[in-house]
């Protein structure tokens, strides 16, 4: 099942969030450190903020076992850009445990699905190069580059 966070979801959203900084941070320890990327306080508060629905996947014993952050994002008034609503996909997390089970999947579609639902024209997220796999992921889910981030060390 999938639903809105609650307060109560955020042991377990830390949890999944020291995952994900695991990944990153194993990957590319010149850029990310050890650590949450969210406070408790901070999770309360993006959990109370409707421009930024936090989705949760529960299991049958009421674990959650997956998210997805999203924040809505639109430029009225831009100079250069129009004024399209987006969803963006901040982060999606399936515990390692249960990978490979389509639960990114199912929280993937569920997140298009609400874009769609609440108006918007696009969805879109961010995919650091040095994770192949959730490159994979989005590729298979239809998603292409929109734009590119470069660096040369220095």
């Amino acid at each position: 099942m999938i639903k809105k966070a609650q307060f109560k979801d955020i042991p377990a959203i830390n949890r999944l969030l020291s995952q994900v900084d695991l990944v990153h941070h194993n990957a590319r320890p010149d850029i990310f450190k050890v650590g949450n990327k969210y406070c408790d306080e901070q999770l309360k508060s993006i959990i109370s903020d409707q421009t930024k629905p936090i989705f949760v996947y529960i299991d049958d014993d009421d674990k959650v076992i997956g998210y997805c952050f999203c924040i809505f994002q639109q430029h009225l008034n831009n100079s250069i850009l129009t004024d399209v609503k987006t969803l963006y996909i901040d982060d999606l997390c399936v515990d390692e445990s249960a990978r490979g089970k389509g639960i990114g999947t199912k929280l993937y579609d569920y997140a298009q699905e609400f874009a769609k639902a609440n108006g918007c024209y696009n969805l879109t997220l961010n995919v650091w190069a040095c994770n192949p796999s959730a490159l994979n992921f989005y590729q298979k889910r239809g998603l292409s580059p929109q734009k590119i981030g470069m660096e040369i060390i220095l």
